[in-house]
């Protein structure tokens, strides 16, 4: 079964005026339905044709080599985007709470201190990429990725993350990324992070 465009979990004038509803239309009926089929041609007819995104790109290396490139790219930025809906909502921002609240200041000391470190990455990351807080090998991490780069190619778990493609700020706020990241921090979902912090601390 081909893999589908995924529904918003609620309007695309929802996260104004943060993010902006023309910005949210095109980030998601155009450029994710274009990974979306771009990963379900590349797939078409192999052995992970009916396989989740997620189970693709965490093994790469099992791919062909003449649709991994691809592949990469589009089925990376299927899943970045899945979650990226997921992991805003309207009326979200704050601080985090529960266990992912207390390991993020365990690690970094306090929630004003990640926050500079996850901007830092989200606005140094040279050219498109993504900023990822992520799990691994039994600590947490925040890392920049190029492209649609996933944490999920080098075997870890992602718990928050923000776009930093031009596509998902330009309209908005032109070349001030480092606006744009800073108003996305009134609509980040807290719960759903939590959720998979929790799912990715179990393995």
């Amino acid at each position: 079964m081909a893999l589908t465009l995924p529904d918003l979990p609620y309007t695309y004038d929802a996260l104004e005026p943060h993010i902006d509803a023309r910005t949210m239309e095109i980030h998601h009926s155009k450029h994710q339905q274009a990974y979306t089929d771009k990963l379900n041609g590349a797939i078409q007819g192999t052995e992970h044709e009916g396989k989740s995104a997620v189970e693709i790109i965490s093994d790469l290396d099992a791919l062909p080599e003449n649709i991994r490139t691809v592949v990469r790219n589009n089925g990376g930025g299927y899943v970045n985007h899945d979650l990226f809906w997921k992991l805003m909502t309207p009326g979200g921002g704050g601080e985090p709470s529960g266990a992912l609240g207390d390991a993020i200041r365990q690690k970094w000391g306090s929630f004003d201190a990640f926050k500079e470190a996850f901007e830092a990455a989200a606005v140094g990351q040279f050219g498109s990429g993504w900023a990822w807080l992520c799990y691994g090998d039994g600590e947490m991490m925040i890392k920049g990725y190029p492209n649609q780069d996933s944490p999920y190619m080098i075997g870890h778990k992602p718990v928050l993350g923000v776009d930093v493609w031009e596509h998902a700020y330009y309209l908005k706020y032109q070349n001030k990324r480092p606006d744009y990241v800073k108003a996305w921090w009134n609509v980040v979902n807290w719960d759903e992070a939590n959720r998979l912090y929790e799912e990715a601390r179990q393995g």
